[in-house]
């Protein structure tokens, strides 16, 4: 349907004000609004249009972004009434097309989708508007209140002048909390600390899994595991009392990294001569991703701080936990992996260990792929050809075979959000390690459109404890001591992320101290071993491994 016609059906039908939009001549086109019934008040937030070739599932919940191939486009809107119409057209970013115009012709599904803003007037002055957790873990998909589409099947051609109408009329639900059982518990506290930051209520969470025995022995104390990851309200490593058939991509999974399913966990855990312990996993996201990595940050808050001093101590309180450092222990893998070290590098004396495992990068001179401190750009590795520049890969197969670069990973949170907001991994490493703007949003740590490395961002990063080899080179007069015998790092040696390498920065750290002298102990699957490897372990062993060093 041409814009004429389709302005005119909108107008005459009364869905839509702002009828004097006309978005001018030729190209294709998708004008969205939302109606006065799906939200009452002006919505500030980002726009997105899903375009798949399949009709199940919803557009938008097909894997997208640099690890799917369904292409999306968004704009952002400020204060947009209901009725108004936005456009969404070759003007906005996207992905894995960075154009709308380069859309081959075809028959496509489409639907839209509306990202709100909140805005939060900070204790550091700062006003600013992101997309506020609803215990979802920050996907835009499914967010509760976010408002999303009918799909629309349709032929599309940027070639010709065509404009595809999509009304936001739904408005995703709140999410559906897990129950308690006898074996797991599930919290959630607000966090005064993070609220006075945000000035808004923000919350911090909790999932515990009880030891065999633990409402038969009501005087009986237990070590703590506290397991850091990404944002889940499932139980520690699956944990299920029921036989579940895995997917046959879970199973293939299972079976390259050795671990067991979630019900092979149970049927260990309550095993008769299983150690008896207590396991925690922490919910904290933040306005910028789906974790804080439980550090303090300009951007970010007080996040460190109140899992210390906040949600530890009601977790250790209301549960029969062994408040004694020697019977806290750490582990966690990927962004959970750099968080338990960091945990045990700048808390030595608050807990007894960590098992970290293939863990975000721990030396910035291999920030993934690139060295932060000597590059000048993240997207071109440094001498190579300018005729024939070599792009810089960020993800890989685990024999080698890269898959995705910097530029591309860019290129996408670019188009997920803007000013820091795409609520995916390259924004919150700036969130979390970056200095903040004169606008309240974070500085990058490299600009997410040419490439280039901030200098001034880096170094903001390293002084202030981010880079945690530097960190510990720093301190290790008074830091050593206290870490020895306590960190155990596991990682592939084909990392799809290439992280291995950061740990191999750390190991060359650690094997050269003195006074005292402490390698630690590093583990390296061989060969081939991606991104997630276990240590060669399944998740009982690990706990059994972790126990035996607990000293209460």
């Amino acid at each position: 349907m041409r814009w004429a016609t389709l302005a005119a059906v909108v107008c005459a039908a009364g869905l839509a004000t702002g009828c004097g939009l006309a978005p001018g001549h030729g190209g294709l086109r998708f004008a969205l609004y939302f109606p006065v019934t799906a939200h009452s008040t002006p919505i500030t937030g980002r726009v997105f249009v899903f375009i798949s070739r399949r009709g199940t599932p919803e557009p938008r919940l097909e894997p997208s972004g640099y690890t799917g191939d369904t292409p999306f486009f968004a704009t952002d809107v400020n204060r947009l009434q209901p009725g108004n119409v936005v456009i969404v057209d070759d003007t906005a970013r996207g992905f894995p097309l960075a154009r709308l115009a380069q859309l081959p012709a075809g028959d496509y599904y489409v639907q839209g989708l509306m990202n709100v803003y909140t805005q939060f007037a900070r204790s550091d002055g700062h006003v600013v508007w992101l997309h506020r957790d609803h215990w979802e873990g920050q996907h835009l998909a499914t967010s509760p209140g976010n408002l999303v589409s009918p799909v629309m099947h349709v032929h599309l051609d940027p070639a010709h002048g065509q404009a595809v109408t999509l009304a936001l009329n739904r408005v995703l639900p709140p999410v559906a909390m897990p129950r308690d059982t006898a074996w797991v518990k599930h919290i959630k506290i607000q966090s005064p600390m993070l609220s006075r930051f945000w000035g808004h209520a923000m919350y911090l969470g909790a999932t515990v899994l009880l030891p065999r025995g633990y409402a038969q022995n009501p005087h009986r104390k237990y070590p703590v595991v506290y397991v850091q990851g990404h944002f889940t309200l499932r139980p520690p490593y699956g944990f299920t009392t029921h036989p579940t058939p895995p997917s046959p991509r879970r199973a293939q999974f299972m079976k390259v990294l050795g671990i067991e399913s979630g019900y092979q966990f149970y049927q260990a855990w309550n095993s008769p001569g299983f150690p008896r312990m207590i396991l925690v996993t922490f919910q904290h996201p933040t306005p910028y991703y789906d974790d804080s990595y439980a550090v303090n940050s300009v951007n970010d808050g007080p996040y460190g701080d109140a899992i210390l001093q906040e949600l530890i101590p009601y977790v250790e309180t209301h549960f029969r936990i062994i408040r004694k450092p020697s019977a806290r222990m750490l582990t966690g893998g990927s962004t959970g992996g750099w968080e338990s070290l960091d945990l045990m590098v700048k808390h030595p004396d608050f807990f007894g260990g960590t098992w970290t495992f293939y863990p975000d990068p721990l030396d910035f001179h291999h920030f993934q792929s690139v060295n932060l401190y000597r590059d000048r750009n993240a997207f071109v590795a440094p001498n190579s050809d300018p005729w024939l520049p070599a792009p810089r890969y960020m993800m890989r197969e685990p024999d080698g075979q890269p898959l995705v670069t910097y530029q591309q990973m860019s290129q996408d949170e670019a188009a997920l959000g803007t000013h820091g907001r795409s609520g995916e991994q390259l924004d919150i490493f700036f969130a979390t390690f970056g200095p903040i703007g004169a606008d309240g949003y974070p500085v990058p740590l490299w600009n997410l459109h040419t490439g280039a490395i901030n200098p001034q961002a880096v170094a903001y990063a390293r002084a202030h404890g981010y880079d945690i080899t530097a960190y510990m080179k720093q301190h290790w007069a008074t830091l050593g001591p206290k870490l020895i015998g306590k960190i155990h790092v596991y990682v592939g040696d084909m990392d799809s992320f290439y992280l291995n390498l950061g740990v191999y920065g750390l190991q060359n750290f650690m094997e050269s101290t003195q006074h005292p002298h402490y390698a630690g102990t590093f583990v390296y699957g061989r060969p081939e071993k991606p991104h997630g490897w276990n240590g060669g372990m399944t998740n009982a062993e690990l706990m059994r491994q972790i126990y035996a060093a607990v000293r209460p």
